[in-house]
This record gives C-alpha cells, sequence and structure tokens, in this order.
C-alpha cells in the first residue's frame, strides 16, 4: 500500500492517561518538549486528529516557530501542515479554530450518515478559507482508507497526535511506523480520565513488542522512541 511515513506521538502521565477530568486541559509536558514537536511537526506535511481532540482543546495544529515555517517556505511548503479530522459522526464544530487557521487546508474523514452531517457543518463555517472538504473513509473509518487519500494529495510524512480512539485506530491497524511518547513525571489517578489508548487488538504483544530506538530526558519528561514493525 503507497502510503505516508506515520508517526504516532502522544504525552502522556505515568499511568497512562492523556488528561484528567476537569475543565482545564492538563499540562502533560514541558517547553522543551513542545519545542521538539514543534520540530516534527515542521518535518511532516500533515497533522491528524480526532473528533474527541477538536471538541476538548480546539486545537490549532499550527507550527510555532517563524523560523521553521521560514525553513518550510524556502523548501517550497506551506508554513503549516495539511489538518486532517476523524469522525463517525460527522459533528464538527463548524467555528473551531482548526479550521480558521494555517494555511494549508483541512479534510474532515468520516463515513455513512456522517458525510452529509460533516458537508453541513463545514458548509457553516464562517469563512470559506483556508479549505475545507469531507471525504467518506468508510463506516467506520479505516486507517488503510485514511492513509491512502493522503497519499493521493502527496503526504509523505503524517502526524497522528490523538486523541484514544485515534491512537487505537491506527496502532490496531498495523500502519504506524514510529511511536513517540512523552511521559509526565506524575500520576493522575482517575478511572474515568481520558487513555493512551483503548482496549484492542494490537500487533505489537508481548510476542512481538516495538523496537526501542531512543531515550532522553527533558526536564523531568521522559521521551520514548519506538520503531514500529511496519517502518523497518
Amino acid at each position: 500500500m503507497d502510503r505516508p511515513h506515520t508517526i504516532l506521538s502522544c504525552a502522556m502521565s505515568v499511568d497512562g492517561r492523556i488528561d484528567d477530568t476537569g475543565h482545564e486541559r492538563l499540562r502533560l509536558s514541558n517547553e522543551a518538549d513542545f519545542a521538539e514537536i514543534d520540530e516534527l511537526r515542521a518535518e511532516c506535511d500533515a497533522i491528524l486528529v480526532g473528533a474527541g481532540t477538536l471538541r476538548a482543546d480546539d486545537p490549532r495544529l499550527l507550527v510555532r516557530s517563524p523560523a521553521l515555517r521560514e525553513r518550510r517556505r524556502a523548501q517550497g511548503r506551506t508554513e503549516h501542515l495539511l489538518k486532517a479530522v476523524v469522525t463517525r459522526g460527522g459533528d464538527v464544530d463548524p467555528s473551531a479554530r482548526l479550521f480558521a487557521t494555517g494555511d494549508a487546508g483541512a479534510v474532515v474523514y468520516t463515513g455513512g450518515d456522517g458525510v452529509a452531517l460533516a458537508r453541513a457543518r463545514l458548509a457553516a463555517r464562517p469563512t470559506a478559507e483556508p479549505p475545507a472538504e469531507v471525504v467518506d473513509v468508510g463506516d467506520p473509518p479505516t486507517a488503510e482508507a485514511i492513509l491512502a487519500d493522503l497519499a493521493a494529495r502527496g503526504v509523505e510524512r503524517l502526524l497522528v497526535e490523538g486523541g484514544g480512539h485515534v491512537h487505537t485506530l491506527f496502532l490496531t491497524s498495523g500502519l504506524v511506523d514510529e511511536l513517540r511518547l512523552a511521559i509526565a513525571p506524575f500520576f493522575v489517578g482517575e478511572a474515568d480520565a481520558p487513555r493512551f489508548v483503548l482496549p484492542g487488538a494490537f500487533p505489537h504483544g508481548p510476542a512481538s513488542p516495538m523496537r526501542l530506538v531512543g531515550t532522553r530526558a527533558l526536564g523531568d519528561v521522559v521521551v520514548l522512541r519506538y520503531r514500529l514493525g511496519a517502518g523497518e
């Protein structure tokens, strides 16, 4: 299958939680880690999140550093990445910052009844720029169909940034090449707090582990990098 090189990145607590149950977004990283993630974004062509992340965080998914944006321009690329959202139901907020920022546009991946709903939602955006479109990738959406569409758009490197449903979708598909985990130096300890992944049939179980290729400390945050079988 012709598909982008796929990197999954996540920050989580020691007990595997990617947020707590409070109203404010839990900070799980530090400025040094944010800078590395910004560099990673700048090296990629597209960035993907789930609709849950869109609702919870209202992210912009931009390259923060002016120097990195200038480097992308010098390479003949857009300053920011193509943004992708995965949603089974198609209910995306037309006023979300993701759809109103950047210069590379956005794609909403959904299927079934979600296609018509997502198109109606995008039609209600305050402005038509940057462009955004809806693509049917099956009901339920599959990682294979998403990656095939991104490849057809010329995307060579994809960064997946959550949340738990999207992490599980891509990791159980066996189509992730690299995994970057930033581990915060604390526990969340809440049973209902969102998790890094949900239960699923992961190809990298005890009999077929991932390969650790890097560890480093960024202050009290530890970054682990793994290679998965798909990219070896």
